[in-house]
């Protein structure tokens, strides 16, 4: 078939494969052009419109006509002057990335082919003159034409050397993997990365950018890779292998619901987490987003400082509160040592002195030696609960002879004298708990009050059983019966200030002790299965402390 034979007017769609027909084709096809015409090329086509008359002829005929032509192709270094005389011959010229083939619609024609040499047009070539074909055509243009950017941005991007900013999204854990192997082999000065999850860091791991990682440290030892992540035993092993002056690690608590790998600070890949439970990719990876937006690397790049500022700060605080709990329970043993023989000694001085004078000055010592040697078991006993090695030596005993025992010893302490004491019990109940830690609750609570009782003060101990079995009181306990131990006394009260954290360390109104004895009751009741809880007494007077322990008969 030759130009002037024409293209039949009939409904068809046919593939060309003569190149002389599919010349003819395309000559046909301008000269059809009425009102409009658009065309995508790929990087090739502006050359072959602008070195062929018979094809450049034809825009510029089309256009005195009256025609509007749209024109979208892949500008570049090569091409630039090609496209720059282009532009002066259609209305409106875009550029897109990665173009491939041709596609062109005029007014009810559509004609297509695969790919363009810069000599030749290549075969086979689609023709259709079919209603439908021509409007999806249409439609893909039109799809085209709205993702590509003005022809005067390209052009000034091109000749000014400015990297265009985008904004892609993936959807194919292949594409997403591809990418991030490519980011990283792009990287010339540093790489940042947040894993999501320690899951996440395995599954990276397993598709080989940890690999990757550790080639680019031994290749390119000046490129800093930081690495911020939640941690395992796995992990926390190989962070210690893989450490050096260029490659770092940083742990901590999962953060998000997504992974971040910026480059050189200049590029950045958000990945999605979908589902951490599954062992691929595929499985697990939403959506990721890759921008080499400044802004947006720039916002990123500054959450990955501060965590990492975080991380670094929270490891420091770790190492010094182990040093300085460390030297503290040393401390509190060391002080312990010399206080029991000093308490021994000046109760047998005292004992045997028999100046009132010289008893009260004994009596001043022996009494500044025991609370020093509380001090020092609660200092201990907070070191231990602070890195959960509280010990409880459970046992059953009768918790009435206890708390007996512990009133006996008060009373015949002179140090107490200037408050009554005062007891119900209810029959003896057996119990299996530690016998120096609920010792230890009882007396701190009775302490407690003495301290904030007036002379004359009256300390009351309850002790009594319940079954909360069917109750909504104690709800937060295991249902069943419990014994609760109540401390009341008729001092100042506590202060609203004071209330909201009241079984807090060092929370106190008194110049005597640290504010430690509430803290440490509280641990010691919970490690129980039980609770502590403080009230007002209702009459104004005082204030009543009590702790619940699961009863065994």
């Amino acid at each position: 078939m030759t130009i002037s034979e024409g293209i039949t007017p009939n409904q068809i769609t046919k593939m060309i494969y003569d190149l002389e027909s599919a010349i003819s084709y395309g000559v046909k096809f301008l000269q059809n052009v009425k009102e409009r015409m658009d065309v995508f090329i790929d990087e090739n086509g502006p050359a072959m419109i602008i070195k062929y008359d018979i094809y450049k002829d034809n825009y510029i005929k089309a256009r005195r006509r009256g025609a509007k032509i749209r024109f979208v192709t892949e500008i570049t270094k090569h091409n630039i002057q090609y496209c720059k005389e282009l532009r002066t011959i259609v209305d409106e010229f875009r550029h897109l990335d990665n173009l491939k083939g041709s596609i062109a619609v005029n007014d009810f024609e559509f004609l297509g082919s695969t790919t363009w040499r810069e000599t030749q047009l290549l075969t086979p070539v689609t023709y259709s003159n079919e209603k439908e074909v021509v409007e999806q055509q249409r439609y893909i243009f039109d799809t085209f034409w709205k993702k590509a950017i003005s022809f005067d941005q390209r052009i000034m991007e091109i000749e000014e050397g400015i990297i265009p900013k985008v904004i892609e999204t993936f959807d194919n854990s292949f594409d997403i993997q591809d990418r991030i192997f490519d980011l990283l082999n792009s990287a010339n000065n540093e790489i940042l990365i947040i894993s999501s999850s320690s899951n996440a860091f395995h599954r990276q791991k397993k598709a080989g950018s940890i690999q990757k990682l550790l080639e680019i440290s031994q290749n390119k030892p000046w490129i800093a890779i930081k690495i911020l992540t939640p941690k395992d035993i796995e992990i926390e092993n190989m962070a210690d292998k893989m450490t050096n002056s260029n490659f770092t690690f940083r742990f901590t608590e999962p953060l998000s619901k997504v992974s971040f790998l910026m480059v050189d600070r200049k590029y950045s890949l958000v990945v999605e987490l979908k589902d951490d439970s599954k062992k691929t990719l595929a499985e697990a990876k939403g959506f990721a987003i890759y921008s080499n937006s400044t802004p947006t690397v720039s916002s990123y790049a500054a959450i990955f400082n501060s965590l990492w500022k975080q991380a670094e700060m929270y490891q420091q605080l770790k190492i010094q509160e182990k040093m300085q709990k460390e030297f503290i329970n040393t401390a509190a043993h060391e002080l312990r040592t010399p206080v029991q023989p000093i308490i021994g000694i000046t109760e047998i001085i005292r004992k045997e002195l028999k100046d009132g004078r010289q008893k009260d000055l004994i009596t001043v010592i022996s009494r500044n030696a025991q609370r020093l040697k509380k001090l020092s078991e609660d200092i201990i006993d907070v070191t231990r609960i602070e890195s959960n090695s509280l010990n409880s030596d459970k046992e059953h005993f009768k918790i009435k002879e206890l708390i007996l025992h512990i009133i006996i010893n008060y009373k015949n302490n002179t140090n107490f004298k200037k408050v009554k004491f005062d007891y119900i019990l209810d029959d003896d109940f057996t119990i299996y708990a530690d016998r120096i830690g609920v010792s230890r609750v009882i007396s701190n609570l009775i302490d407690n009050s003495i301290k904030f009782s007036p002379n004359g003060g009256i300390v009351s101990i309850i002790l009594q059983k319940k079954d909360t079995s069917n109750t909504n009181e104690h709800k937060d306990e295991k249902g069943g019966e419990i014994v609760i131990v109540s401390v009341k006394d008729t001092g100042i009260g506590i202060g609203s200030d004071i209330f909201p954290k009241l079984f807090t360390k060092f929370i106190t109104k008194s110049f005597q002790g640290m504010g430690l004895g509430l803290f440490i009751s509280k641990n010691i009741v919970e490690a129980h299965g039980g609770r502590i809880w403080a009230e007002n007494n209702k009459d104004g007077k005082g204030a009543t402390f009590s702790f619940s322990l699961p009863l065994y008969k």
